[in-house]
């Protein structure tokens, strides 16, 4: 059972026999739907819940298929597999997905397998969020019909992020003035644009943001013996834990608003989080979130990312 599957409002599909009815019911309704990408994209605003299949064929001449199918809107399981020469598909593997509603980054992407299926991780290094972001690829044909083409690697790609949480706390947030928000974008600027020139191997920028960086954990440790963590830190994104595309995150909230799944009722709460000025969206069950979610409180939490890429036509 993926761990993440309660993410999307099925937390209590605990059996073997009921996982083979959801995938079951994804890979009937999208197949049977098998309409065009233009028609799909025409449907996905007419219709609150969607089905989607895509397909492309390797150098081999095998078969893969993206099924996907919503269970609230933006939020569903995707089945992968392959069709055969009789046309049968042949299943391997599910992920519980969320689309996300905006561009997160136009960074420079790279894109590698997984050693165990055939699945992909996205590699995006933004200077915004001071990591190399690591997710877990959405939409695999696309990529893999680029690949065919011989088409990568491809400039001018954008990348929309998404995040399932199965853990997280609303907190308040930090008070400031407009004199204040407008210092503190102002440093984060200079600090982009050192870390910029750093990567080009300016020396002197190396050595800024190495002092920065000691004069902010000296600020950080005369404080925190009197004041909380979490009145000094406003946000963060960290990796969290052995796998890499899962983090710890601390971000404000943007936008948020709950939908039931259409199958099992259970609420879900999606949000839109800003977190080191990187804007993407979050679905977390809304029995695992404590606190009660609003614009400008913030949301502290760990989230499986996972990325969609589009790619210039």
């Amino acid at each position: 059972m993926h761990r993440y599957l309660r993410a999307i409002g099925f937390s209590k599909v605990k059996k073997r026999e009921e996982l083979q009815k959801l995938i079951h019911e994804v890979v009937v309704t999208a197949i049977s739907k098998n309409h065009t990408k233009e028609e799909a994209s025409s449907k996905k605003k007419q219709k609150k819940y969607w089905s989607d299949m895509d397909l492309v064929a390797d150098d081999d001449e095998q078969v893969y298929a993206e099924l996907y199918l919503d269970f609230a809107d933006g939020a569903g399981i995707c089945v992968r597999g392959q069709f055969d020469e009789k046309n049968t598909f042949l299943y391997e593997y599910y992920f519980p997905y969320l689309k996300g509603s905006q561009i997160s980054s136009n960074e420079d992407i790279t894109v590698e397998r997984h050693a165990e299926k055939e699945s992909y991780a996205g590699i995006c290094d933004d200077i915004k969020v001071g990591v190399s972001l690591i997710f877990y690829l959405q939409n695999m044909v696309p990529y893999k019909r680029m690949k065919v083409q011989n088409r990568l690697p491809v400039k001018g790609t954008s990348l929309i992020m998404s995040g399932l949480s199965v853990s997280g706390t609303i907190m308040m947030p930090i008070i400031k003035n407009e004199r204040e928000k407008r210092k503190s974008k102002k440093a984060t600027d200079e600090r982009n644009q050192l870390i910029a020139q750093a990567r080009m191997g300016n020396e002197e920028a190396i050595e800024s943001l190495t002092l920065d960086d000691m004069d902010t954990y000296t600020t950080i440790s005369r404080k925190i013996q009197k004041e909380d963590v979490f009145s000094l830190v406003d946000t963060y994104f960290m990796p969290y834990g052995v796998e890499c595309d899962q983090y710890s995150i601390l971000g404000e909230i943007v936008e948020y608003h709950q939908e039931l799944n259409r199958m099992t009722k259970e609420e879900i709460v999606f949000m839109t989080i800003e977190c080191n000025e990187l804007t993407f969206d979050v679905c977390i069950n809304k029995e695992d979130l404590f606190g009660e979610p609003a614009v400008g409180r913030r949301f502290k939490g760990t989230v499986w990312l996972q990325g969609y890429i589009e790619f210039p036509e």
